[in-house]
């Protein structure tokens, strides 16, 4: 007869943040192999650690064989995922929808929204008639809209041969028109050069407003009144900041729905499109190892970490009015902290997804001054270049005291997080490379 038995491990485990002690914990009787084991000579083994350097990456060159799978698995989308992602039947003949992308000129539009349409557009996820309009308060013809668009646009990891063609095809389907955001005989104009491309078939409109929130409203009411679709849907997408506190965000909430119904707005955060979030939320539900070590009793802390090497740059006049809690740890961090926290949807769904993701926030602890630190970037001379400071952009009032740089400490109030602490951070004109990182840090045991 044989017996089988198996080493266990028993650690103790407290520290210190900020000047508070924090819990200690007995574990016991935990299998040996689910405990991460720390090693002499890489004091990082117990750590999980997701990154988005996508600046600092540089294309791999891929064998044949590699290339061969990579690109029979881009091109297996179906018009079933496509539906699933984009909302609406990419093989309608019917139908056209029309995308207006209400300022078309700005910097969000330009580095993310654009390229998100031609992606798309690129994998056969939008339907035959479609075309995509810019409006903004600039003056501008479409040659030069196409001309902006097309400096930003890639075919990201999949080079296939016909990627020029697309960027092409795809620049044909762009237009602008000029306007003001408040102007009803603007939108009446606009709304004319749409049906002239919809040419008779049922309209769906998809308005994305890349602006600023206290615009919202008059951009809507425009749209509402003035360019809406006769015989389709429309739909409106507002991008964050979604108000500046509770009251405002309830507000805003309040004025839309003079406008539009609840199904039509999309409120959204650009940011869970980011491959790291994709991937934090793979290793979340997916992974047979870290799943049963994601909670208090084997992790130590988690960290966000938001940095940028370049400071507001003439873009001060927006930032000046948020700051960088509201700019990036209120909306971007704060996603990335509910994904990772949250326990198990019961389906992959948008409503489960968000259910669970408010129960998290709903437990969080009001955020004590103490766990607070706050900055703003000064000039600073490095390798014989001066770079200046926030107060030095012409669009920053010179006494100004909003933050660039924050960090906090936040706690979770429920049984699977009580007292590990999710440290955020986030800043400007900081001294490395701009990145985005995930970090959680295991705790070290002593096996016996």
């Amino acid at each position: 007869m044989s017996t089988l038995s198996s080493s266990h491990c028993s650690a103790s485990y407290s520290s210190t943040f900020n000047g508070r002690r924090q819990r200690s914990t007995k574990l016991s009787s935990i299998p040996k192999r689910f405990v991460p084991v720390k090693s002499a000579r890489n004091s990082y083994q117990n750590l999980v650690l997701l990154q988005d350097v996508s600046s600092t990456m540089t294309p791999i060159e891929n064998d044949s064989t590699l290339k061969k799978l990579k690109d029979g698995l881009l091109s297996a989308t179906s018009s079933e995922e496509c539906e699933d992602v984009v909302g609406f039947d990419s093989n309608d003949k019917n139908s056209t929808v029309s995308i207006t992308v209400v300022g078309a000129s700005g910097d969000l539009a330009k580095k993310k929204i654009f390229p998100a349409l031609f992606a798309l557009f690129y994998e056969d996820c939008l339907p035959e008639h479609f075309t995509v309009f810019g409006y903004a308060r600039s003056k501008m013809t479409d040659a030069e809209l196409r001309n902006m668009v097309s400096k930003t646009l890639t075919c990201r990891i999949d080079k296939r041969e016909n990627c020029g063609e697309k960027m092409e095809q795809f620049l044909k389907r762009c237009f602008y028109h000029s306007g003001q955001y408040d102007s009803e005989e603007n939108f009446t104009e606009l709304d004319k050069k749409l049906k002239e491309h919809e040419a008779g078939r049922v309209s769906n409109r998809l308005f994305y407003l890349s602006i600023p929130p206290n615009i919202f409203i008059d951009a809507v009411k425009c749209a509402s009144l003035s360019a809406s679709s006769a015989n389709g849907w429309t739909r409106v997408i507002v991008e964050k900041p979604f108000g500046r506190d509770s009251e405002s965000s309830a507000a805003l909430t309040n004025d839309l729905k003079q406008y539009l119904a609840e199904d039509q707005i999309f409120r959204i955060d650009h940011y869970l499109g980011k491959e790291l979030v994709e991937n934090l939320s793979v290793l979340r539900f997916s992974n047979l190892i870290f799943e049963p070590l994601w909670s208090r009793q084997y992790i130590r802390n988690v960290q966000f970490i938001f940095s940028e090497d370049f400071g507001t740059e003439g873009r001060g006049g927006y930032f000046d009015n948020y700051g960088i809690i509201r700019d990036i740890m209120q909306n971007h961090l704060l996603q990335i902290l509910a994904l990772f926290a949250m326990e198990t949807p019961v389906s992959l769904d948008a409503e489960d997804i968000r259910n669970e993701k408010v129960k998290v926030l709903r437990s969080m602890k009001p955020l004590q001054l103490e766990d607070v630190v706050i900055g703003q970037y000064k000039s600073h001379t490095k390798g014989g270049v001066t770079y200046p400071a926030y107060t030095d952009d012409k669009t920053v009032p010179k006494d100004s005291l909003t933050p660039t740089f924050a960090a906090a400490a936040l706690f979770i109030d429920n049984a699977r997080w009580d007292g590990v602490p999710f440290l955020m951070k986030a800043g400007k004109a900081l001294h490395t490379k701009g990145y985005v990182e995930s970090r959680n840090r295991f705790l070290s045991h002593t096996c016996v």
